[in-house]
């Protein structure tokens, strides 16, 4: 154990794989960009951090975001899957709310991903209060397992109607089930989340089982390849609440890492951002396929209690919230029928790529454009694979795809497909700002992923945003988020109580157990942590309200009062809708607990620039970029030579190998002491 030193974090993206080692014994940061290999993302894993270790006995952890389960439910890939639910209740899945696709139109179609001839019945019953009315039979559950093997289901979901009240029944048809199914892949819904709102049960349920063998298959050829290497450490995953898992743990529950990998992104911006001295930032992440936006307030990320990964996919398990768009590098630009330019949602991915990447791809992309424009040097690609990229045929395709139907010339194409893409992406901040009722002047961009920084100066410019603040190394902050990530594992429970009704000592007994028993978890980890911290919530509403809003609660050694717990959803409520409802009953739904495991602090001070350089000594050429219709002779910097207060006005470009930054004119950055670029608006002679 002593001779391992190294953290590495492993981000697989739809483009590339992102790779952040830290040597613990020296402070050393070395990083990396491999392609991503869509057949089986292990072997682009294990190549990615073969290009910063030279021998994988030197590795202590290895902390992976993924995106295998999120690919697999967007593409709809995952296992035949079959489930067991209460007589009269197969069509849950397939009811769900009662939505449509399109929020305006009348028309709309939704396919679930079990389809009804694997949605089976048995006869049980157990009422709202918790009481047994039928209980279900062992045998029957059997017969029914059998037939969903038959039909060639490899994974099941047992679902009751109102398990989450008494999941006695569940209990016996999982035992039943488990007794004559060929693998582990039986997934108990009261298991997953233990709450009320059947629809939200039985879809975070049955996308557990969906994802269960793509998911376990992968870790394991994940393990196996690693194991080949003589790796001895630990693996962890990140999962969608912004902690880390076991893979044990992940294997049993697929579904929390559904948005694994943008979660570590916003994990790496809260630290740099908070050791930066910026409480308040918007993360932008532009990797190939996507645009992931998330907003970080007082220095905490949002978490949602749920979300949709697609339309009818809903999953009910905390996750950090973050919008996605398809807006990332890779994204196709293309003429609709009604003649208008859109970007997106489709991807040239890593394989064949943007059309300069020179594999097989003839729809032009953002990357190109970009390139075309003069914002990246051809001569120095990311990733490491090619030599250059071909400027020729980037111009080409964007010349007959976009420029000829729409009438223009190619470099005004060019600058119309960014256009698009940058609106697409102000869009998306606006909703996770404004729209929520902050106001982006009071925040700063953080822009990362492979092309997050290409965009800097207009969505400052579009949404209004104060500033913004590039990482040391921005093609691999989601990686860096895996090693900075704390171990973390939520549970919930229904309540679903007037208040004055809730033995709230009890209560808060109950939820303290809770804790307990979810810290076997950490220990079974094998981690070692600075602390473990606990978080209790409670979601509450008024009586005859639909939706709660979440309390959170401490739990002192004299015990949880009711005052306690309307003190604290008061607190909530005022906050959320600025005003109380006087007179009205309040209920208790859930509870909600979260045990933290603190991992060691990581020492932003290790990305302080070392040079001494000035300004123009970093300079390695100027090349011409097209803005707004002018082509403009812009400075080229080595980025990574840059020194602390160095100051760069645009027009600009800083280069390093994960990324390029392109600083507008109108714009200055400034290298602050952990080596982030920060951008802000120049200030005129006439405004000082």
């Amino acid at each position: 154990m002593s001779g391992r030193r190294y953290a590495i974090g492993v981000d697989v993206g739809g483009t590339f794989t992102d790779i952040f080692l830290w040597d613990e014994a020296t402070g050393r940061v070395t990083t990396a960009k491999v392609p991503s290999t869509r057949g089986d993302q292990s072997i682009g894993f294990v190549e990615g951090i073969s290009a910063v270790a030279d021998d994988f006995a030197d590795i202590a952890t290895v902390v992976h975001g993924t995106t295998v389960g999120t690919n697999a439910l967007l593409e709809r890939k995952g296992a035949p899957t079959g489930i067991i639910t209460t007589e009269g209740f197969r069509d849950v899945l397939e009811m769900r709310r009662r939505d449509r696709p399109t929020t305006w139109g009348l028309w709309g179609t939704f396919t679930p991903i079990v389809p009804r001839d694997r949605r089976v019945e048995v006869r049980e019953r157990v009422l709202a209060d918790g009481n047994v009315l039928q209980t279900v039979d062992p045998g029957e559950v059997a017969e029914r397992a059998e037939a969903l093997r038959a039909a060639g289901c490899e994974s099941v979901c047992v679902f009751f109607i109102n398990g989450y009240a008494n999941n006695d029944n569940e209990a016996i048809a999982v035992e039943a089930v488990r007794s004559i199914w060929p693998n582990d892949y039986v997934t108990a819904a009261t298991e997953i989340i233990p709450e009320i709102r059947e629809f939200e049960r039985l879809s975070t349920a049955t996308l557990n089982a969906y994802l269960q063998p793509v998911v376990s298959s992968y870790l394991d050829r994940l393990e196996t390849a690693l194991d080949d290497r003589d790796f001895s450490g630990d693996v962890l995953i990140v999962q969608s609440n912004g902690g880390v898992m076991s893979v044990e743990t992940a294997k049993r529950y697929p579904v929390r890492t559904a948005l694994s990998g943008p979660a570590a992104g916003v994990i790496a911006a809260k630290a740099i951002s908070a050791a930066a001295g910026f409480p308040n930032v918007i993360t932008c992440d532009m990797g190939g396929t996507s645009f992931d936006v998330s907003l970080i307030a007082g220095g905490e990320a949002a978490l949602a209690a749920q979300t949709a990964i697609d339309f009818g996919m809903v999953v009910r398990t905390p996750m950090i919230e973050i919008t996605t768009i398809g807006a990332g590098g890779g994204s196709i630009a293309h003429v609709d029928e009604g003649g208008l330019l859109q970007v997106g949602p489709e991807s040239a991915g890593s394989n064949p790529g943007p059309v300069c990447y020179g594999l097989g791809n003839d729809r032009p992309t953002v990357t190109d454009a970009n390139l075309v424009l003069g914002r990246i040097n051809a001569a120095r690609p990311i990733g490491g694979k090619l030599d250059a990229l071909d400027v020729e045929a980037a111009r080409a395709a964007i010349a007959r795809e976009i420029a000829a139907p729409l009438g223009i010339d190619a470099m005004e194409a060019a600058e119309a497909i960014l256009k698009v893409a940058n609106a697409k992406m102000a869009g998306a901040i606006r909703l996770v700002s404004i729209e929520r009722g902050y106001d982006p002047d009071k925040f700063a961009a953080m822009p990362f992923g492979g092309g997050g920084a290409l965009h800097t100066g207009a969505l400052l410019k579009d949404v209004g945003l104060r500033s913004a603040l590039v990482p040391r190394y921005p093609g691999v902050t989601s990686a860096l988020g895996c090693v900075v990530a704390d171990m973390r594992h939520d549970r919930v429970q229904t309540v679903n109580r007037l208040l004055d009704e809730v033995d709230a000592p009890a209560l808060g007994k109950e939820m303290q157990a809770v804790a307990a028993e979810t810290e076997m978890l950490l220990a079974r980890a094998g981690v070692a942590f600075e602390r473990i911290d606990r978080v209790f919530e409670l979601d509450m509403l008024y009586l005859g309200q639909t939706h709660t809003v979440t309390a959170p609660v401490e739990i002192p050694s004299g015990g949880l009062t009711v005052e306690a717990i309307r003190a604290a959803f008061e607190t909530a409520y005022r906050r959320a809708f600025g005003r109380l409802l006087a007179g009205i009953p309040v209920r208790v739904m859930n509870y909600r607990v979260a045990v933290i495991g603190r991992r060691p602090a990581f020492d932003m001070t290790v990305f302080a620039p070392s040079s001494d350089r000035g300004l123009e000594d970093c300079r390695v050429g100027s090349r011409r970029v097209r803005v707004d219709g002018v082509d403009i002779d812009t400075p080229v910097y080595e980025r990574l030579d840059l020194s602390e207060g160095t100051e760069i006005a645009g027009p600009a470009i800083l280069e390093q190998p994960d990324t390029t930054i392109f600083i507008d004119p109108g714009l200055v950055g400034r290298v602050d002491r952990f080596g982030n670029v920060v951008i802000t608006r120049q200030v005129r002679a006439d405004d000082a």
